[in-house]
């Protein structure tokens, strides 16, 4: 890269970057939006907003960067389970714990994940695919095909089955304001996410188990 073309990186601290990225995490979670204002970000992480544009190249980056973060987290932990030496109901219960416990943490993720397929060209929505959809259907296929042979799991469809363990742990923490107008509360507490995990644990297994 010749002189005239590099970029000249703005003054910042160490691990600005990740830093953006964090407060970006926090604003979507606090605020249960999948979006963020410039300036809010800049105010909340104490950085100069031209650094989004020097780290992401625009907000959008920004918003691609936080997916394949906290995207790139789950399949890696998913790809950890897999590896475990235990048996398919064990590695299923840990599974979908998991899947509780990281909805809680980024309530966002799912409706990001759908956004940025929806508003990117071809080519970046079949990168997500490819990165981190597809990745997590091999899973369960793997994960649902071993339980089958063993005789533990019925014989469900891995792809249905994303879409239903997706759905009942990504919907009870994107849905506030269903629990504020109905339920009389919009926080989601450590108490109440323990009692939800328990419930799609429950839910999911009974619905997974091959009874006699």
């Amino acid at each position: 890269m010749s002189k005239a073309t590099q970029r000249i990186e703005p003054d910042a601290p160490p691990g600005a970057r990740e830093q953006l990225l964090e407060t970006a995490s926090t604003i979507m979670r606090e605020g249960d939006i999948v979006d963020i204002s410039l300036s809010e970000l800049s105010l909340r992480s104490g950085l100069n907003s031209a650094l989004v544009k020097y780290y992401f190249g625009n907000k959008a980056g920004l918003l691609k960067a936080l997916l394949d973060r906290d995207m790139k987290d789950i399949v890696d932990s998913v790809d950890a389970l897999l590896a475990k030496d235990w048996d398919p109901e064990t590695r299923l219960r840990r599974h979908v714990s998991a899947m509780v416990d990281t909805y809680y943490n980024t309530p966002y993720l799912n409706r990001l994940l759908m956004r940025l397929v929806r508003e990117s060209d071809d080519e970046e929505a079949q990168r997500i695919a490819d990165n981190y959809l597809a990745p997590l259907h091999r899973a369960y296929e793997k994960l649902i095909r071993e339980g089958v042979r063993q005789g533990v799991f019925r014989d469900v469809d891995p792809q249905l089955f994303y879409f239903t363990a997706t759905g009942a742990a990504d919907r009870f923490f994107s849905a506030r304001l269903v629990l504020k107008h109905c339920f009389d509360t919009d926080t989601l507490t450590e108490e109440l996410r323990d009692a939800y995990r328990v419930h799609c644990i429950d839910f999911i297994m009974s619905g997974v188990l091959k009874h006699p």
